[in-house]
């Protein structure tokens, strides 16, 4: 019931809340489609949740549009005269809670002005929506032509597997996204505490569900679906 009612929420291009998990970040992300947010999203994201702003896209539609992962984007660099570079790309054991990160690039939408605005993020995340929309459709789009990096909108580009590689914030988005049957293109954003300078607690972030009236869901509850279908 509670997954249902997240999916429902995402089909209709509705905010949610998701928790990864204790053993993971134990962190609780604000998240809605890409093709759905508006700059009032935006502004809520901003101040609710504190954290980064966002795009998932599915790994398929990341390659189709020249999408690399930054580490990787990095190291290539690096191997072709920045050897500067070398000591800080992220290596093994680096992050504690995971392997690698799904960071690929910064963006603007060509047609914003500084990027930063609730107004041009919003619009620069809805045409990422779209963009992701179109190449999966088949057709072939130069990125390039309608985005510019750096900028201020973080793309996460999903494990090729999903959820049979990682389980992270970006994955699990990914896959309610194709459970609702919508672009799996994500918007997400951490929520903080800015009393304890931490991540908010997850009783906290079921707080704030219930008075948002948004739904929340757990990664265990995305897993356990899975587990039992054959569509993940």
């Amino acid at each position: 019931m509670i997954l249902e009612k997240a999916i429902e929420a995402i089909r209709n291009g509705r905010m949610i809340l998701l928790f990864d998990a204790e053993d993971r970040e134990g962190e609780t992300d604000l998240v809605i489609p890409a093709l759905s947010a508006t700059p009032k999203d935006i502004a809520r994201m901003r101040c609710d949740g504190g954290g980064l702003i966002c795009v998932a896209i599915h790994d398929r539609a990341a390659e189709r549009l020249g999408l690399p992962f930054m580490s990787e984007l990095m190291r290539s660099v690096s191997m072709n005269g920045h050897k500067n570079l070398r000591s800080i790309i992220e290596r093994k054991g680096d992050i504690p809670y995971d392997s690698r990160s799904s960071f690929s690039l910064w963006v603007n939408h060509r047609d914003t002005f500084t990027g930063i605005t609730d107004n041009d993020r919003a619009l620069t995340i809805n045409r990422i929506g779209e963009a992701v929309l179109r190449v999966l459709n088949g057709e072939k789009l130069d990125f390039g032509s309608e985005f510019r990096s750096p900028g201020h909108v973080a793309l996460l580009r999903a494990a090729s597997g999903l959820l049979d590689e990682r389980r992270g914030q970006t994955e699990l988005s990914i896959q309610l996204a194709l459970m609702a049957g919508i672009t799996p293109s994500m918007v997400v954003c951490e929520m903080l505490d800015g009393n304890t300078g931490k991540a908010l607690s997850k009783e906290d972030a079921r707080t704030y569900s219930l008075v948002h009236s948004m739904p929340f869901v757990e990664g265990k509850n995305i897993l356990e679906s899975c587990s039992h279908s054959d569509s993940c």
